[in-house]
């Protein structure tokens, strides 16, 4: 295997477009790894260009990225920019007093609900700070405690995927 590290313009076709990466980062070591993303940030804040990654490894791509895809079953399912996405989940956390149950009808955007003693815990997907909380407080009026944590793209991906499992894997792009 050869690597020219870090990214030099003169290795790439001359001012392209679009730079196609397939699993990048897999297989280098930690110092080639990071010559390598440094190139390609250099790169792309002297450039009109686009690069495109596919990956699973998404801490590197929350890291380079400025706008995602979420496949699943084979079909974009989610197409929008890091900041969006990272706006509009949150995982929520209640306490009620006397035990927390799962409710019989909730929003369409909460996904992976869990119940534990006096806590139920799940991901919002559409978060709206003041319509979530509401919507939470009409369905358990005696919470004491209300709680929306900002996740990571990583977090994000992990719990789509588990509310996806069963079904075909899904990749980050």
């Amino acid at each position: 295997m050869f690597l020219l590290s870090p990214i030099d313009r003169n290795t790439l076709a001359y001012r392209p477009k679009l730079l196609v990466l397939d699993e990048p980062f897999s297989g280098l070591d930690a110092l080639v790894r990071d010559e390598f993303i440094r190139g390609i940030l250099e790169l792309s804040d002297q450039s009109d260009w686009t690069i495109f990654i596919s990956s699973h490894d998404i801490d590197e791509v929350e890291r380079l990225a400025d706008h995602v895809g979420i496949i699943k079953e084979g079909k974009l399912d989610i197409s929008e920019s890091v900041p969006s996405l990272l706006a509009r989940f949150r995982e929520i956390e209640i306490v009620v007093p006397g035990g927390a149950q799962l409710p019989k009808k909730y929003s369409p955007y909460w996904i992976n609900l869990e119940v534990s003693a006096l806590t139920l815990r799940f991901v919002e997907t559409w978060f709206r700070p003041s319509e979530t909380e509401k919507a939470v407080r009409q369905m358990y009026p005696t919470l004491t405690q209300f709680s929306a944590r900002p996740l990571s793209l990583r977090e994000i991906f992990l719990s789509l995927a588990r509310h996806y499992r069963g079904k075909e894997q899904i990749t980050l792009s």
